[in-house]
């Protein structure tokens, strides 16, 4: 099960956005209206795959259970901001830089007590980021 609505699961998965059909805009949560331009009609849009790390941070205290150090981030995806978490690479600065190629994966985070298993998302450093292999 997706831990998000916007993680849809497919082969392969992807994100998928409201957009704003007058400007754009895209956005990850429910809207009534949209902040760019105030107009009310949206429709879905697949987020690209692929992005390059805009910022981040090195999070060393995280609540019980999460495990740290990680990285959060913000991952420009053509043009989409989208936030998450960079995974499959050491948190810190020498292995991560601003500017590196990344690309969307999913990984399981735990299950409920019937079984049911929660999914994330994050991104990975593409092969020619020159983050960890």
């Amino acid at each position: 099960m997706p831990i998000v609505d916007y993680l849809v699961l497919d082969d392969p998965p992807r994100l998928v956005a409201h957009e704003c059909v007058a400007c754009q805009a895209r956005y990850f949560d429910r809207r009534n209206a949209c902040a760019a331009c105030g107009r009310t009609d949206f429709t879905r849009a697949d987020v690209e795959c692929d992005g390059t790390l805009r910022a981040f941070t090195i999070v060393n205290v995280a609540a019980e259970g999460v495990p740290v150090p990680y990285v959060a981030a913000i991952v420009d995806c053509a043009g989409t901001t989208v936030p998450g978490v960079v995974v499959n690479t050491t948190p810190d600065p020498a292995h991560v830089r601003l500017g590196m190629k990344l690309r969307l994966v999913t990984f399981p985070i735990g299950a409920d007590a019937t079984g049911v298993e929660a999914v994330n998302y994050g991104f990975e450093p593409a092969k020619d980021s020159g983050g960890d292999d």
